[in-house]
Order: structure tokens, then C-alpha cells, then sequence
């Protein structure tokens, strides 16, 4: 699995459109499931997503979770994450779940989510999608937890 990790003063996500999830401050999560992933991977990185300090404290220093500054979710499926770009100039994305697997793993860490998360906001799985942000910082991290 794969994740980038944006932190925002806002973001959106349309499909044909229709807005299918925005957010206020928090986290734009970009999630990419690969061929051997399971729900105890989803569960690992949900995990470590949850408790990732990086909003800034009184002092200005990133002490905080998305859980102390009750922020917000917007998590978009993206297997492009997954891009091998090296040999030649096409991207192959072998190593991408396949999707029918995939979308039942981004379904399940929606909803795994949105327990512990009061706002909990999504793409469309396999859509076209107009992804718009404010980034806070800018703060981007990507969360590969096995490499």
C-alpha cells in the first residue's frame, strides 16, 4: 500500500462535476492498494495515518494528530501510485491491485475510518475525478510502510 498524505486548509474531489467529498482542514489522503495487500495492511496504515503528528502546536512545532485538531478526511483511491516507470516511457502498473480487490480495501478503510474520524469524505473508486486542495505548508508526505 501506498499513501500520500497531504495536509490542507481544504480540498475537494468532483466527479462529472458533482462534488463526491470536500473537507475543511485536514488530510487529503491518496490511496494506492497494491496486488498483496489485505485488511491487516489497510489496518497498519490506518494506524499509523491516525497518529502521524504533523499540525503544528500552540508553538508552532507539528506535535498534533489529525485526531487533537479534529480534522478532517478526504481519502481518494489512486492506483497510479503504483507506476513503475522504470523501463521505457509507459508506465506499467503491474503492480497495482487488481480492482475489484482494491476497491474492497478502499471501501474497508473508508469505513474503518470514519470510526475514529467524525468527517470522513471520498472519491469514486475507478471514476475520473477532479482532485482540488489548498495545501497547508506545503506538508506532503508519502507513507510506504513496508519498503
Amino acid at each position: 500500500m501506498r499513501l500520500v498524505i497531504q495536509r490542507v486548509l481544504h480540498a475537494s474531489v468532483k466527479v462529472d462535476d458533482r462534488i463526491t467529498g470536500q473537507i475543511g482542514h485536514g488530510l487529503l489522503v491518496f490511496m494506492g492498494v497494491g496486488h498483496e495487500d489485505t485488511k491487516e495492511t489497510v489496518d497498519k496504515y490506518i494506524k499509523k495515518l491516525l497518529a502521524l503528528r504533523i499540525f503544528d502546536d500552540e508553538n508552532g512545532k507539528t506535535n498534533l494528530s489529525i485526531r487533537d485538531v479534529n480534522g478532517e478526511l478526504l481519502i481518494v483511491s489512486q492506483f497510479t501510485l503504483y507506476a513503475d516507470c522504470s523501463h521505457g516511457n509507459r508506465p506499467s502498473f503491474v503492480n497495482a491491485g487488481a480492482p475489484d480487490m482494491a476497491n474492497e480495501l478502499y471501501e474497508y478503510m473508508l469505513a474503518e475510518c470514519a470510526k475514529q474520524i467524525p468527517v470522513v469524505q471520498h472519491g469514486e473508486f475507478g471514476a475520473e475525478m477532479k482532485v482540488d486542495l489548498l495545501n497547508d505548508g506545503p506538508f506532503t508526505i508519502v507513507l510506504e510502510l513496508d519498503k
